[in-house]
């Protein structure tokens, strides 16, 4: 066999040293990466004064077809709108959620048709501002043969957005302090931050009022209760929680 000529040799040995080195540098980095990091959870509430009310509303009704069963429901539909523009709010205002027809059966009787239903789900919003005409809203349901499904105290989305952003700084903060405080406690300094994440945000609406509460009621006796529910209720502080986990170097 020939001998390498000594110029590849050389190249041969540079090559393998770099490889080797860098093959080090790579296991060092992973060693260090993994010893020298740690976990720390930040989590903070915030609480705020709602500043929105609103009112769902939920129009049921049946019929042999189902256009007698949309007709229905378009009726009371409309005079829910009607009696909602008369105490001075615009029709847009009312907004549809959903809308449904579908039809019932009688399974105990070889699936035997009995009469198609509709059913719409509406929604106005208040400011809070404006709590003293949820009575005449209630009754503006009651009177066009609509229901109160719930009502809620809410944030509007602005509000609701700087709730969440104080929150995460708030929640970020915790992180930290927690962060340098391990590392005192280890004798060690904190150093870099390697990655953080928004692990969750909660926000919830206030049920005040829920028609499930008054099953097998009538629509205007229901609607009584939301208005009595309503009338004693204050709106409390909503909280707007926050939770961070932050990835720190140790050194």
């Amino acid at each position: 066999m020939h001998k390498l000529d000594k110029s590849v040799q050389i190249t041969l040995i540079i090559v393998a040293t770099v490889i080797a080195l860098a093959v080090i540098g790579i296991i060092v980095f992973k060693s260090n990466s993994v010893s020298n990091t740690f976990n720390v959870n930040g989590q903070a509430t915030s609480k705020v004064a709602p500043d929105l009310i609103t009112v769902y509303f939920s129009i049921d009704t049946s019929g042999a077809t189902s256009k007698e069963a949309e007709d229905a429901n378009s009726a009371i539909t409309d005079k829910l709108t009607d009696n909602i523009v008369a105490l001075g709010f615009s029709k847009e205002e009312l907004k549809t959620q959903s809308f449904n027809i579908y039809p019932e059966y009688d399974y105990s009787k070889s699936q035997r048709l009995i009469d198609y239903r509709a059913s719409t789900s509406l929604k106005i919003e208040l400011s809070i501002q404006q709590k003293d005409k949820i009575s005449d809203i209630i009754d503006a349901g009651t009177n066009a043969g609509a229901g109160i499904s719930y009502i809620n105290f809410e944030l509007t989305p602005s509000l609701q957005q700087n709730a969440k952003a104080d929150a995460i700084k708030t929640a970020s903060a915790d992180a930290k302090v927690k962060a340098e405080a391990l590392a005192q406690g280890f004798n060690k300094r904190l150093g870099r931050l390697v990655s953080v994440s928004l692990d969750q945000f909660n926000y919830n609406p206030w049920p005040v009022y829920t028609a499930s509460a008054d099953a097998g009621v009538g629509v205007a006796e229901s609607n009584a209760k939301a208005k009595s529910t309503m009338s004693s209720m204050t709106p409390s502080n909503q909280e707007v929680s926050a939770y961070v986990t932050a990835i720190y170097k140790l050194i």
